[in-house]
């Protein structure tokens, strides 16, 4: 019994890479693919250890190649972004949230996030991470003629009036750059602390395609590497604080939040810093191109993409109106039927308290660019959008073979001999292994 138990589990886990990494158009938005040299690194020795501390100064013996690899990531990312500091042992983007929570929020000062509604991440909300330190949370006040945007006049004033502390920018739902530098000068003359979660464009900030938080006046960036960075789950803190606040972080880092940090996945975090520091540029711009372009595509043929008036985007998602199209909780189920993996989100003008039924579906083309597809695929998987969710179709065969021909993990070091395989209209490197599962 026991020996069929695993074998079903090992079943499923083989019938799930088969579907996911050869036969899906994945649109998730918080998703991304590990290059094959990456992936290769995840069943080390690693996932056996602990390593308390930092390099250098562990509370067990037998961490010197553990130590090498955590310097060599932690390194790496400030040469990447060009910061003075990185922690890189938080083990996801909503941990590093925590780690900063817990440092600067005290629950007598109110603080400002994005509204849910608006993309704000549920880590910022008072049933989240945020509210286990305050419940005096703010929202940012909204544009009446852009309700994806900040009113930067009224946030501007509400800042004076409530003199928060703590204000977070950034946002799970980001089409445009947020206002920092607007918001930075009043944060400046309150000393409030400013925080950009780039969970969501940390691969697009560093491959320098959308705004640069800190430059901007932020004094906190957070960060999920998994998303449109190349790197397995965890989560990383940048600055370029003064020492007496950076010992903040470092202390509810280890031991306020962390105790052994996944160590498993440092490895192929470093390999994924080192092929953002290669081809991060190049696979931001395409990221952002195919995004514009599969928005253009979306709106030619029929659908309610927002902020058209604006470009549509400037990141990696694109948002739809599905209302037509009877909701986002119908249309996602739709798409995944025919092999299309996004999510329905809340847009704007839906009701927060209703999350299960909202207006949108958020899509986002990082992972499929980083699979090779350039514009002329995107313009038609809008198509097989109409096909299912206007004109009622069943077209999973087309989609299966759309994504058949873009079965290799570009934008990285998975060429034969070590080449660089950038992108490419039917992909570059190698076949992304399945054998060890």
């Amino acid at each position: 019994m026991s020996e069929e138990l695993i074998r079903e589990v090992e079943r499923t886990v083989r019938s799930n890479d088969e579907w996911r990494l050869r036969r899906t158009v994945n649109l998730i938005a918080s998703e991304n693919v590990l290059s094959a040299r990456a992936r290769a690194l995840l069943p080390s020795d690693f996932g056996h250890r602990y390593a308390e501390g930092h390099p250098g100064k562990r509370y067990y013996q037998g961490t010197g190649p553990i130590d090498g690899i955590e310097a060599k990531a932690r390194d790496a990312m400030r040469q990447l972004f060009g910061y003075r500091q990185a922690e890189v042992r938080t083990i996801s983007g909503t941990n590093a949230n925590d780690v900063v929570f817990s440092a600067f929020v005290r629950a007598e000062d109110p603080v400002v996030v994005n509204p849910l509604e608006v993309g704000g991440h549920i880590s910022h909300m008072p049933m989240g991470g945020m509210g286990k330190y305050t419940k005096k949370i703010l929202r940012w006040p909204r544009s009446a003629s852009n309700g994806y945007a900040i009113d930067v006049p009224r946030a501007k004033d509400m800042l004076l009036k409530e003199k928060p502390r703590f204000a977070l920018l950034g946002k799970s739902l980001i089409l445009f750059p947020e206002p920092v530098r607007e918001i930075a000068e009043v944060c400046r003359e309150l000393k409030t602390l400013l925080v950009y979660d780039g969970a969501h464009v940390l691969g697009l900030i560093a491959g320098k395609k959308f705004q640069d938080p800190l430059s901007e006046g932020a004094d906190i960036l957070l960060g999920s590497t998994h998303k449109t960075f190349f790197g397995p789950q965890r989560g990383v803190i940048l600055s370029n604080l003064d020492d007496e606040g950076w010992k903040k972080v470092d202390r509810k880092a280890f031991p306020g939040s962390l105790s052994n940090h996944h160590l498993f996945t440092l490895p192929p975090l470093l390999v994924a810093t080192y092929e953002m520091l290669a081809f991060g540029k190049e696979y931001a711009a395409q990221v952002v191109a195919n995004a514009q372009h599969f928005a253009r595509s979306l709106a030619k043929e029929g659908f309610d993409v927002q902020c058209a008036d604006l470009g549509f985007t400037q990141s990696h998602q694109v948002a739809v109106d599905v209302r037509k199209q009877g909701g986002g909780d119908r249309c996602a189920p739709l798409l995944e039927q025919n092999d299309i993996i996004c999510n329905y989100n809340l847009l704007p003008f839906d009701d927060p308290k209703n999350p299960m039924k909202p207006s949108g579906l958020r899509l986002g083309v990082q992972e499929m660019t980083r699979w090779g597809m350039k514009e002329p695929e995107l313009e038609e998987l809008a198509r097989l959008f109409r096909a299912i969710l206007i004109d009622g179709k069943s077209v999973r065969e087309e989609v299966n073979r759309l994504r058949g021909r873009f079965q290799h993990v570009c934008f990285s070091f998975d060429a034969p001999g070590g080449a660089p395989a950038a992108g490419g209209s039917k992909g570059a490197g190698v076949d992304v292994d399945l054998a060890g599962y």
